[in-house]
Order: structure tokens, then sequence, then C-alpha cells
């Protein structure tokens, strides 16, 4: 799909109207954060952040220190709302870091407008500036040192381009710091993750077989293609294999396959996240999604990662490299 083309127009139309009065992009369930807090946080800590905001501001300290560059040239693309990049902003400022700048590109412009109404009230306004563009055909005007990706590449049609637009404009030590989803296409499940996931499922009351988001009862688990109308998840596979191609990495978590189904937004509001079944339940799903993932017949569906030009030596976890986690396409 070409980004002229009238498909691509109207995906464009939908995608910007769902997304044109989303004020909290990540409202994800409680049960999401006792997941988070006991099975992904204790691997996160390791590498000195605690949750994907956090990677993000680390990273960026950690180059501020390594680098000694005089000033800081820091873009977002798909930056939506601001909100990232003004915790961003506010912790590289606690820590007396004040020589940045952070331009957050997006093509949503009633999104920019909340983002840049939200970092007057939080006092980092002259730091951050909203730039209306589209990530598809993004031509950067000049030299970065830093760019991130925040659960946006999974929006973008164009990967290649933008990749390419990226590694044009980095510096030769810069970083390109991701957040995102590398699952299949529409975040789907593949089959191997289906017949993983069918157990669990079949196990589950009734009532927690609600699809929030759809509103529908699935006696059966719905394999939904997410990417019909606009770009969610629209070539989130190609992700992985096409940063292998053109970066080196200096960091990569993967993590994440069928645990998802459960405590992300259209299942996972039906679980209480202090109950001992759910709980127990929720950790049982996550240990079968660590050992299939370990032993390749499950393949990671999102990402931590920072990427660059030069060679370095990668920090993984365990055998868990980008390669390893590439699932080979059927």
């Amino acid at each position: 799909m070409d980004s002229d083309s009238g498909e691509y127009e109207q995906r464009l139309a939908s995608e910007k109207d769902f997304y044109k009065d989303c004020k909290n992009v990540s409202d994800l369930p409680p049960i999401f954060r006792y997941w988070a807090d006991n099975h992904l946080m204790p691997t996160f800590k390791k590498f000195g952040f605690a949750t994907p905001e956090h990677f993000f501001f680390r990273e960026i300290e950690r180059y501020v220190n390594l680098s000694k560059s005089e000033n800081i040239r820091i873009i977002s693309v798909g930056a939506g709302n601001c909100d990232v990049e003004t915790y961003i902003a506010q912790h590289l400022i606690h820590e007396n870091i004040h020589n940045f700048t952070i331009e957050c590109l997006d093509i949503n412009e009633d999104m920019l407008a909340r983002g840049k109404a939200y970092t007057q009230e939080n006092d980092v306004s002259k730091y951050i500036s909203q730039v209306v563009g589209d990530f598809n055909n993004w031509v950067p005007d000049g030299k970065y040192n830093i760019v991130i990706a925040n659960q946006s590449l999974h929006h973008v049609i164009n990967l290649e381009g933008l990749f390419d637009a990226i590694t044009s404009c980095l510096l030769p030590n810069g970083r390109f710091l991701v957040s995102d989803m590398i699952g299949r296409n529409g975040h789907q499940r593949w089959p191997e993750a289906l017949k993983a996931l069918t157990p669990f499922w079949d196990e589950m009351p009734d009532n927690y077989k609600y699809n929030q988001l759809l509103k529908r009862y699935e006696e059966n688990y719905i394999n939904y293609d997410c990417s019909t109308e606009g770009f969610e998840g629209i070539r989130s596979q190609d992700i992985l294999p096409l940063l292998i191609d053109r970066f080196n990495f200096d960091l990569f978590l993967p993590f994440a396959n069928i645990i998802m189904v459960f405590i992300d937004r259209a299942f996972g509001h039906n679980f209480n996240n202090e109950a001992d079944w759910d709980r127990g339940f929720i950790d049982r799903v996550q240990k079968a999604d660590i050992d299939g993932i370990n032993a390749r017949a499950l393949s990671p569906t999102q990402m931590i990662a920072s990427l660059c030009i030069e060679e370095v030596e990668m920090r993984k976890s365990g055998h868990l490299t980008p390669e390893f986690c590439v699932r080979a396409i059927d």
C-alpha cells in the first residue's frame, strides 16, 4: 500500500478519527499492572530501569553522560499526546540535564495540541516542540542524537522508508530507542501461539471471555485482525527483521506472547488483580509464555531496544538475541 493511495488516505482518516479524542492511550487494566510489576519489572531492573517510560529516560541520561555532547537533539516519531516526552523532560531536568530539545512528530494535530498544552502545564514547553508530519514519508531536516519510537512503529506502513530516514539522520554515536509491538500483523496470534493459548482460554470462567473492546462474548478465542481499518499492527511482524538488517543492537529485551491476550484491554478488565485465582492464572500463563519463548516454540510480541549505527556489545537477557526471536513466516 503506497502512502499516496486512496486506501492509505481512508485508513489514515480512520486512524486520526480514532485518536482525535483519545487522551489516555495507555489506559491498561489493573491485572496488567500486576503482571508488569511481578514479571516484567524484575527483568527491566537488571538493566537499570523499571518501565518503558523509565527506559527512555535512563538511556538518554546514559547517552548524555557518555557522549558529553554540548546539545542533545531528540525527535520522537509518532509522539501523540507528548506524555512520554514530557516524562522524559521532567526526569532529565531533575537530574540537572538541560542541554536537550525534543521534537514531537505526529500526523494527528488534535493529539499534538493536547501535547502542547500538557507540556505547558508541566513547565517543560521550552524543551519540547510539536511538528505535524507523516512518519511514512518523513524527511529529517538535520542530524539527531536520539530518535524515539514509543509504540508507534506498529502503525507504520513504510517501515523501510522510515528506518532509512533514521539511519540517515542519526549521528554516528546516536541511539534509536524503541518500545514497540513485534508480533504477527494486526496483533493476531500465530498458529503455535493459538495452540498454546487455547487450554488456558478453555479453563477461564465464561464471564472472563467477554471482549470489552468489541463488546462481544467469545466462547472460543477469536483471532481478530486489528489492522482491517486503520494502521493498528499493520506491519508489526516486519519490524524486527528490518531493524536487524539496518541497525546494531545496544540493548534488546523481548517479551510477551499469549499472556497479552489475558492482560490487555480486550479481556484484562475481566480479571480481579487482587484475587488469588486470577493472579495464579496469570502466573501460569506467564510461565508457559516464558518457557515457549526460551525454547523458540513461541516468538515474543513486544520489545524494548536501543539501536545504533556503531559497533557495540549488545546488552541482552540470556540467549534471547534479535535473530533468535524472529519467527520464520510460513
